[in-house]
């Protein structure tokens, strides 16, 4: 009895040790061993151990860093917009007002939109002969030829304002659904002791908040520097690789070359970045402890 009683709980987590060594562990490892090896697809013959070869030649290459300093742009842009505009509109809809039903589904409603398909509304609106750029040219405003997507001055914003389309109703779902447990005693006694409604948010909102906006921003920053759909079917990482992030680098290569003991390695130094940044804004931002 006293043996089924020590087992008892490793048997209730062998389950999930499984799950885990299935999706992430063989997975991770499979791409690190990947890393260490010459692996050409249409070079079969020349697989071979190369140990920190692949991370050297990382270094050494120009279009990593410039991938990598892209991705690290695109996620503090996307990420703050959408944090800012998501809590906006996350305090407007907790409002009561005529028609606040509609307006959260307004809100809400590009979160259910594909990621191809929010493409090609977009390709559509910047579309310089039947886009919003042309009827703005018919009314006297800006150039008619206007290109957004076509020139590298003006690609990034374009790029921006569509994901943002789709990522603000993510912070905002988050935030209303935060807001919506803030006991209103609170606000009572906040008012009771004369503050206003700004000092409400800041000191009773806010605090509140505070996990769900670090949730919300980690988990976005993670899958906005993952981003590869929009970019891809938006500006395929142009013009002249404008717009080319990391992973969408690492695509480009596995496609175009079939190097996929170089593109493992790359993978494997994302992987890296990201655990590194996540853990450290975990410890900077508190999660979890006491408000």
């Amino acid at each position: 009895m006293a043996v089924r009683r020590a087992l008892t709980p490793y048997a209730l987590i062998t389950p999930t040790v499984l799950l885990l060594a299935c999706f992430l562990v063989f997975p991770v490892g499979s791409v690190v061993y990947y890393a260490l090896q010459h692996h050409v697809v249409n070079e079969p013959y020349d697989d071979a151990f190369v140990g920190l070869d692949n991370f050297r030649r990382m270094l050494g290459d120009e279009q990593f860093w410039h991938s990598l300093a892209f991705s690290a742009k695109w996620v503090c842009a996307e990420v703050a917009l959408q944090l800012l505009l998501g809590l906006v509109l996350a305090l407007i809809v907790n409002e009561t007002f005529l028609g606040r039903a509609m307006a959260r589904a307004m809100v809400f409603s590009p979160w259910a939109v594909s990621g191809v398909l929010t493409t090609s509304i977009w390709m559509l609106l910047y579309n310089p002969a039947t886009g919003v750029f042309h009827y703005l040219a018919q009314l006297g405003v800006g150039d008619a030829a206007t290109s957004v997507l076509g020139d590298p001055d003006t690609v990034f914003s374009a790029a921006v304002v569509a994901e943002l389309w789709r990522g603000v109703p993510f912070f905002a779902i988050l935030i209303l659904a935060d807001l919506q447990s803030v006991p209103k005693e609170l606000y009572e006694a906040a008012s009771m002791d004369g503050a206003g409604r700004l000092r409400s948010f800041r000191h009773v909102t806010l605090p509140h908040l505070r996990d769900a906006i670090v949730l919300a921003t980690l988990l976005r920053s993670v899958w906005e520097f993952n981003n590869v759909d929009l970019l891809y079917t938006l500006t395929n990482g142009g013009p002249a690789g404008a717009t080319t992030s990391l992973p969408l680098y690492v695509a480009q290569l596995a496609r175009k070359s079939y190097d996929f003991g170089y593109g493992s390695a790359l993978t494997t130094a994302a992987f890296v970045i990201l655990l590194f940044c996540s853990v450290l804004y975990l410890r900077l931002s508190k999660f979890g402890t006491e408000k």
